[in-house]
């Protein structure tokens, strides 16, 4: 059987410089050999164990015949970084380099910018962690790495490099801190939340230091609070939004175009479209020079909002060279300005409280719509299904004579998502055809569109074939594309095809991603392969790239339970708990399904006994649950399961329980299907003249919960013509334990 490839530990990163102000830091070889180490009052300057000047460490003209620090040292300013490795690693055995060597090894590492370069630089990381010489790197090494990881789209990774420096005392320069704070708000999962802890736990360390001089490089700037206002933004955070807006003055930091642009942003996630003419006026009025990307937000705010008459108005006015856009905008715009007060916005955008008093302010000069805001426009037409739309605004900006507005490989892509989303993948691929014709290259999000469209039809095949055609064209496969792929395959349930998949993109050093995992894990799971998706669940947890979430957890425990493997999905809720994970209605879902395959009614009665307390239904002090665990909100496929398996097994008090819980949240129970049950399985019950009075006596209050149940389904029992609650009934069977 085929089994996982070794997991690589980073993925390519980007090919520019991630750190253009450390290059000669990196490579004079006159640079001092002063780390500076942050104290809680002042920096203390951190001594090497060699702080003489590097060039006088080269005592002979050839360089092998030397120490092995100096060696190595030579090779590193000859920028020999290759032979430097490698005689690093011949060396392994022996005493680690002098924290000149190691700074500048890792340093240079990180500059390449490959993934072999970063995989050594973290492996020397890796070694220093595990004899705790970590100490013996300076900020500029660390703060490179962090950099290039982040870059390299290795976010939690570089986090974690510039939480180490905090927690040792360094403080990294602000385009190294900044860049994985950025990196940060525009990711996933909890990306954003851990961009603002970051940029939290860096300035409250600035704050800390009374010697401005010595933390000038640390400082955040403007592009460190815009990092970090995207990242509130992403959150609908207002609130927050507002603190640091109104903190950048504190380190002489003044907001720019791209401060409003995620300000327009932060309008359109708070639903607030009558506030985006007001972020337009309010940079004119600070005489903030504007460009091209607030034209292009506002035009994506109105698409986002759905509000397309008024795009096209902005690119129409645009294209006709008025100047006048703010006034039109507020006369489309009296019917909902300010209908919503809000004294944060109030207090960003001053000029939206009396608004109405104020003639609206002229743009400073002509601007003109280019690709970028035609093919945001046409996301919105095919967001609309407005196909034709579309097609037609592709074909007029061909013909328009400035080549700014001609279309780009942005625009067609958007065509070619349009098309497959319509389920048109002929016409995708005659689109496709043009831009080989004109010239237009296609790129990875192209290629990814179309896969994704042909294995939506289940065409794996057809997706096979494009993958080896990127690859031909130069085009490499991203992580997206063989997670779409592999996705397809579990769609016709080819595990193996899914498998293969995975281990051929960590063959080729892509990191897999959070999907990754759980899109094999899916594909295990489908197939009945609960030990192979905990294999790969596994592997996920000791991936530190990937972040695991309750998701994941939940997969897993639905693997184990369509098999009916109670034990084992109740081990995996256990450790999902040690791992400060609780168990949503999803997980109790997942579980009650595995108990009622497995038919261990037993196993029912302790799952409601959880769920009753997480909703604040039990007895006394059990009914409140400890304020580490959230409450639940069960629904009516988790209720209605359990009752189903207590009816089964005549564990009648407990399914008026469960009845009386889902009356108490409004879902009603299925009445008719309880009565079904009720009369197949139960309507002779306790019809025997011939038990003993031990067994009668016995099974008195067994019988009483029965007739209570059949008074509620309205079946013929003893309780007619009586008042009956279902509090009496359990207190006497309490009475009676």
């Amino acid at each position: 059987m085929t089994t996982l490839l070794p997991p690589t530990h980073l993925s390519p990163p980007s090919s520019t410089s991630p750190f253009p102000f450390t290059q000669n830091l990196i490579f004079n070889s006159s640079s001092s050999t002063l780390t500076c180490k942050a104290t809680n009052s002042s920096f203390q300057p951190h001594h090497t164990s060699n702080s003489s000047n590097p060039a006088s460490l080269i005592t002979s003209k050839n360089p092998f015949s030397a120490s092995p620090d100096n060696t190595l040292l030579t090779l590193l300013q000859q920028r020999k970084t290759d032979e430097a490795w490698l005689y690093y690693t011949k060396n392994l055995d022996q005493q680690l380099p002098n924290p000149i060597c190691l700074s500048r090894l890792v340093s240079q590492l990180s500059y390449q910018n490959s993934t072999v370069s970063l995989r050594r630089a973290q492996s020397i990381i890796q070694r220093l962690r595990h004899e705790r010489q970590l100490h013996r790197l300076d900020a500029n090494s660390l703060g490179l790495l962090a950099s290039a990881a982040a870059k390299g789209g290795h976010v939690l990774y570089a986090a974690s490099i510039i939480k180490s420096m905090l927690k040792s005392g360094y403080l990294p320069h602000v385009k190294a801190w900044s860049s994985v704070v950025s990196r940060l708000a525009s990711s996933g999962d909890d990306g954003p939340i851990e961009s603002l802890r970051l940029f939290c736990a860096v300035t409250k360390r600035i704050r800390r230091l009374s010697n401005l001089d010595l933390v000038k490089h640390s400082r955040p700037d403007t592009a460190a609070y815009n990092a970090v206002l995207n990242a509130c933004a992403n959150l609908g955070d207002k609130n927050r939004f507002l603190e640091l807006f109104n903190e950048m003055s504190e380190f002489d930091c003044e907001p720019d175009v791209l401060s409003y642009n995620v300000m327009i942003k932060l309008c359109a996630r708070g639903d607030r479209k009558d506030l985006l003419v007001f972020v337009l006026e309010r940079i004119l009025e600070k005489g903030i020079p504007l460009c091209m990307s607030t034209f292009q937000s506002l035009v994506a705010a109105y698409v986002g909002f759905g509000d397309l008459v008024t795009a096209e108005k902005v690119v129409q006015a645009m294209r006709e060279g008025r100047r006048d856009l703010c006034k039109m905008l507020r006369e489309g715009n009296v019917e909902e300005a300010c209908l919503n007060d809000s004294d944060v916005f109030d207090k960003l955008l001053l000029n939206s409280v009396n608004w109405r008093d104020n003639e609206p302010p002229e743009l400073s000069r002509v601007f003109e719509p280019n690709s970028r805001m035609y093919t945001t426009l046409m996301k919105g037409y095919m967001n609309a299904g407005r196909v034709t739309d579309m097609v037609r605004m592709l074909e007029a900006m061909r013909h328009l004579g400035d080549s700014e507005s001609h279309p780009d490989h942005v625009t067609y892509t958007t065509v070619i998502s349009a098309f497959v989303k319509q389920g048109l993948m002929d016409r995708a691929r005659e689109v496709l055809a043009e831009m080989v014709r004109i010239g237009v290259p296609a790129n990875r999000v192209t290629y990814n569109v179309l896969i994704k469209g042909y294995c939506q039809q289940l065409h794996i095949d057809m997706a096979e074939e494009l993958i080896k055609e990127m690859i031909d064209t130069g085009i490499e496969p991203d992580v997206v594309s063989y997670n779409t792929i592999i996705d397809g395959c579990i769609l016709v349930d080819d595990c193996a095809g899914a498998l293969s998949y995975f281990n051929e993109l960590r063959a080729r050093g892509i990191a897999p991603t959070k999907v990754s995992y759980t899109t094999l894990m899916k594909a295990f799971a489908s197939s009945g392969q609960a030990k192979l998706a905990n294999k790969v669940f596994d592997e996920m947890l000791k991936d530190p790239r990937v972040k695991v979430d309750l998701v994941a957890w939940n997969m897993l425990v639905d693997a184990y339970s369509k098999l009916g493997k109670v034990e084992e999905a109740k081990s995996v809720i256990e450790r999902m708990k040690e791992n400060g994970f609780y168990p949503n209605v999803a997980t109790y879902g997942s579980l009650a399904n595995g108990i009622a395959l497995a038919r261990k009614p037993g196993e029912a009665l302790l799952l409601w006994n959880e769920i009753k307390q997480r909703c604040g239904m039990g007895n006394g002090e059990e009914s409140i649950p400890s304020s580490d665990v959230p409450p639940l909100e069960p629904d009516e496929g988790l209720l209605d399961t359990l009752a189903d398996i207590c009816v089964r097994a005549a564990f009648f008090k407990k399914a008026l329980e469960i009845v009386a819980c889902m009356e108490q949240h409004g879902i009603p129970p299925n009445k008719t299907k309880f009565t079904r049950i009720y009369v197949e399985m139960h309507s002779r019950m306790f019809t025997s003249k011939h038990a003993s009075r031990a067994r009668q006596d016995r099974r008195k209050e067994r019988k009483r919960a029965a007739e209570a149940f059949k008074f509620w389904l309205g079946l013929p029992n003893s309780f007619y013509g009586s008042e009956w609650r279902l509090d009496s009934v359990i207190d006497d069977e309490y009475k009676s334990e």
